[in-house]
């Protein structure tokens, strides 16, 4: 019995002891000591090197890009220093206009004009400054007449604004470029200039189909200071003029006073149809053209006219599409107007010439149903009139009153006030030749007012 139950107790020993006697826990405890300090001694070397290892990589990084750096500077100072020493160069000046350029340096090549550089600018501070004297506001006082719901004409006195350009001086008048629509049944037109004086204008002559006109201001009228402020602006040449060019308006918008708007070219030869029924060909811009920009200008970057604006064209409910007419289909057509002579006064009605017709306007509406051209038309003569004693027929359609064009009834009437019984006129109309139509001028000399008659 004894010597099972000490078998008993060393089996038990042996479970203790896992089973294997000759396990020394001791040394293993030892061992697993030892072992976990080399593994945190490596995981602290590790952390130690990989803090040198960024460092390294930084210095590394920064000693490239400094080498790069040199080197690059070295490669364009060499460039520079081989383009100064073989490639002459020249100052060529600028006129742009600018105020704080006046040249730009450019390779020579033996031959170099100032027409062969593009230069565009932010700053057109320049260019407004030495334009603006020449650009004037217009208030155009006339009389609207207006028919109310129950069929009464009424007529009541209204005011329009637009814009004007200086484009001539002589001895005796200040010649100012405008939109026809500008000064159109015109009572009176007051003109303000750039030093914010006034002075009363007369319509010299207008183009309704090309919307042109020019007025005249009496050089006696303005004062020494306006004289010197005002001066007269420069023409340019709207036929070479490129897509993207850029551009600069200016004009009375919203009668608000002269104000200044930039865009570039957006289109050339556009071909539209005015509200008056003719068709151009028309400058389109970004450039920002209100009402009361009409007549303004729009200018190239050196400060020369290559348009005149006009909101009337394309009508106004397109944002971001403006328009003017090219200068250089104007130029001739100013020119011919600022010969006109001036009719300063208009005549008290006993003394308004007499015609002797019934006439009728041909409106654009009619003339596209008949095919007939716009203008008066001579619906009957007056037996012993003027008109009887000359060379007009009827049906003659009247386009021209000494060489001022004739659109409406009205305009015929309205050119009239200025002109007294006696003197010799030239009417240009439109006659039925051969199945066409044809100019013929018709010389009149005009006659007394019949006291019981109207025309």
């Amino acid at each position: 019995m004894y010597e099972n139950e000490k078998n008993t107790a060393g089996n038990a020993e042996n479970t203790a002891n896992n089973i294997n006697p000759y396990y020394d826990y001791n040394a293993a405890s030892a061992y697993e000591n030892k072992q976990d300090k080399r593994k945190a001694k490596k995981e602290k070397k590790k952390e130690r090197r990989s803090g040198m290892g960024v460092v390294r990589k930084v210095i590394l990084c920064a000693s490239l890009g400094l080498c790069f750096g040199v080197f690059s500077a070295a490669g364009f100072y060499g460039v520079r220093y081989a383009a100064d020493r073989w490639l002459p160069r020249q100052e060529v000046p600028v006129e742009a206009g600018d105020s704080k350029v006046d040249s730009v340096i450019l390779p020579f090549d033996g031959e170099y004009t100032t027409n062969q550089i593009t230069y565009v600018q932010d700053d057109i501070t320049g260019t407004v400054n030495s334009v603006m004297p020449a650009m004037v506001s217009i208030i155009n006082n006339y009389t609207d007449m207006s028919i109310n719901m129950w069929g009464q004409t009424y007529t009541r006195p209204s005011v329009s604004s637009g814009s004007g350009i200086i484009v001539g001086e002589t001895e005796e008048e200040l010649l100012i470029a405008t939109n026809n629509h500008v000064v159109a049944s015109a009572d009176k037109l007051e003109i303000t200039f750039i030093d914010g004086s006034t002075a009363e204008a007369v319509i010299k002559g207008t183009d309704e189909d090309m919307d042109l006109a020019v007025i005249a201001v009496p050089v006696s009228k303005l004062s020494d200071e306006t004289k010197a402020a005002i001066a007269v602006a420069v023409l340019g040449d709207s036929d070479n003029l490129q897509l993207g060019e850029p551009v600069i308006a200016i004009g009375n918008a919203l009668g608000y006073g002269q104000s200044v708007t930039d865009g570039i070219i957006s289109a050339l030869n556009r071909e539209i149809e005015t509200e008056n029924g003719a068709t151009g060909t028309f400058i389109q811009t970004n450039a920002a053209i209100n009402p009361g920009n009409s007549g303004g200008a729009l200018l190239n970057i050196r400060g020369e006219v290559i348009g005149i604006n006009s909101n009337k064209i394309g009508g106004s409910v397109i944002e971001g599409m403006g328009y003017a007419i090219p200068i250089s289909a104007a130029r001739p057509i100013l020119a011919e107007l600022m010969e006109r002579e001036t009719r300063t006064e208009k005549l008290d009605e006993d003394e308004i010439g007499y015609i002797g017709i019934t006439m009728q306007t041909i409106s654009s509406d009619i003339a596209s149903v008949y095919g007939w051209p716009k203008g008066v038309c001579v619906i009957e003569i007056a037996e012993g009139s003027p008109a009887d004693k000359s060379d007009l027929l009827k049906g003659d359609i009247i386009v021209k009153f000494n060489g001022q064009r004739i659109s409406l009834a009205t305009d015929l009437q309205s050119v009239l006030q200025y002109y007294r019984a006696g003197e010799t006129v030239t009417l240009t109309v439109k006659r039925l030749i051969n199945g066409e139509y044809e100019d013929v001028d018709v010389e009149l000399t005009l006659g007394e007012r019949p006291k019981e008659l109207g025309k």
